[in-house]
């Protein structure tokens, strides 16, 4: 169909615009995943955005444009919900092991359905609230979009992330009002101003880490 030649091409060259090359097998699987989600939203409202084109920018490209910044083995995505950003990340970095954590069983069994589906043998769900979660060992990174406060976050899943780990909070404007709130056990260790193809406004990958610890 001539859309889905349309959605391919927007997905390809924006991901390239990233500085991120496409396979075509990662982008067959980035829009089966996004005619999952569209469907999907349809009776478990996992996001505002009900426009299939506006997905590919807001939601897959927004997802990758994070992905120079995931050099973990192990990453655990908190408030997974929709699948943002943890699957479009485990789809184009198999090598890579991801938890995909909600509290919401709805949006669990979404991610499970889209595991399933899509062959990501990589990624583990787990339906669960943050301060609850009790996994085997610590995680190197933690990532999360939409999911709460930065204080919030490093409150809650701080047991969660090894010592010399980093959070990778995605944010909006926002994120300078929620500084004043961060306990000083946690410092901003960088802001990475995103320009991500198909979105408007202001994007930001802030990389939090415990007070003492470098690199």
């Amino acid at each position: 169909m001539a859309t889905d030649t349309a959605y391919r091409e927007v997905l390809v060259k924006g991901a390239a615009q990233l500085g991120l090359t496409l396979s075509e097998h990662e982008t067959d699987r980035l829009l089966a995943f996004r005619e999952l989600l569209e469907k999907w939203n349809k009776a478990y409202n996992l996001t505002s955005v009900r426009d299939p084109a506006q997905m590919i920018g807001r939601h897959l490209l927004d997802s990758l444009s994070i992905a120079p910044w995931v050099t973990a083995t192990d990453l655990l995505d908190v408030g997974s919900g929709g699948g943002l950003p943890v699957l479009p990340l485990a789809i184009i970095m198999p090598g890579t092991r991801f938890v995909a954590l909600d509290s919401n069983s709805k949006k669990t069994r979404f991610l499970t359905q889209c595991k399933l589906e899509l062959g990501l043998d990589n990624v583990e769900v787990v339906h669960a609230r943050a301060e609850d979660f009790q996994p085997a060992q610590r995680f190197s990174q933690v990532s999360s979009r939409a999911f709460t406060a930065i204080a919030n976050m490093v409150r809650w899943c701080g047991p969660l992330l090894a010592e010399e780990g980093e959070f990778l909070a995605m944010k909006g404007p926002e994120w300078i009002a929620e500084l004043s709130d961060v306990p000083t056990a946690w410092y901003l260790a960088a802001d990475h101003g995103l320009q991500v193809p198909g979105c408007e406004g202001q994007h930001h990958l802030l990389i939090i880490r415990r007070s003492g610890t470098h690199g």
